[in-house]
């Protein structure tokens, strides 16, 4: 049987935060996220050679071996980007009721990546973007930029095992103020499609994310999401992402025990 898939309801460049505040989320084609950025296209794709060697994500309570990743945690400030030192990525059980309460301390971003200019200036158009959609309203554009706290999560999902599942917790929310997903590239698979819902309401929407970066914006407290599994058309099938979330007043968990960086 043919596999149906729908086509994402891309949004122009200069209508993200709009379309953000009316609707809850966005969808930017790969054009339009290099246009948005105001970098080219190319420097992105220079940065999808990362994703071959990601390592297993050994925290799958599901007992996949699906799963690759790393995580890098920053502060950012208008187009100022901090890197901190590396932590664990927690989520209360009420955001993520498969691996939520759990202190998963992932591999790291290589920092060859996150010194790049391109990636220093994806976080500051991820947290321009939060601060014009989700906090201005009729704020003066003058006032001073709040900080972020971003978690980049980068995510090799494969079909090892037969079956991959880019969303083992299902249908969720974050826990932060957005969300960005970033499609980066998809090999030899079916399926991984994407879902958005309202979370206080009936509307929904699915479309199937497939040209290397484009991507999904989403208000978190608004929205709800998921990918639905991916299924093998030849060996060695993936889909890889990059995940961004960006949340004010502090990282996620940042007052549980144990969640101070490790080593020196």
């Amino acid at each position: 049987m043919a596999q149906v898939t729908f086509s994402p309801p891309f949004t122009a460049p200069n209508a993200v935060a709009h379309q953000l505040r009316q609707a809850g989320y966005a969808v930017l084609s790969p054009d339009g996220v290099a246009q948005w950025m105001g970098c080219d296209l190319a420097e992105l794709m220079a940065l999808n050679g990362d994703w071959a060697t990601l390592p297993p994500d050994e925290f799958l309570k599901d007992g996949g071996r699906y799963r690759r990743r790393r995580h890098a945690c920053f502060v950012v400030q208008g187009s100022h980007v901090q890197p901190v030192p590396h932590r664990a990525h927690w989520q209360p059980v009420e955001y993520n009721a498969l691996h939520g309460g759990m202190e998963r301390w992932f591999a790291p971003m290589e920092p060859t990546t996150t010194a790049k200019p391109v990636w220093q200036q994806l976080l500051a158009a991820l947290a321009g973007v939060s601060h014009d959609a989700l906090t201005l309203g009729n704020m003066a554009a003058a006032d001073t930029p709040p900080s972020w706290f971003v978690e980049a999560h980068q995510f090799r999902i494969d079909t090892t095992d037969g079956i991959g599942r880019p969303t083992p917790e299902g249908a969720h929310r974050d826990g932060v103020d957005l969300v960005a997903v970033f499609l980066v590239g998809r090999e030899g698979v079916k399926g991984g499609e994407t879902r958005v819902f309202e979370a206080n309401g009936p509307s929904g929407q699915r479309f199937t994310l497939t040209q290397p970066w484009s991507l999904l914006l989403l208000d978190d407290a608004r929205m709800i999401h998921e990918s639905t599994p991916i299924q093998p058309l030849t060996e060695g099938g993936y889909r890889d992402t990059l995940v961004v979330t960006c949340r004010r007043g502090n990282f996620q968990g940042a007052d549980v025990v144990g969640l101070e960086p490790k080593g020196p």
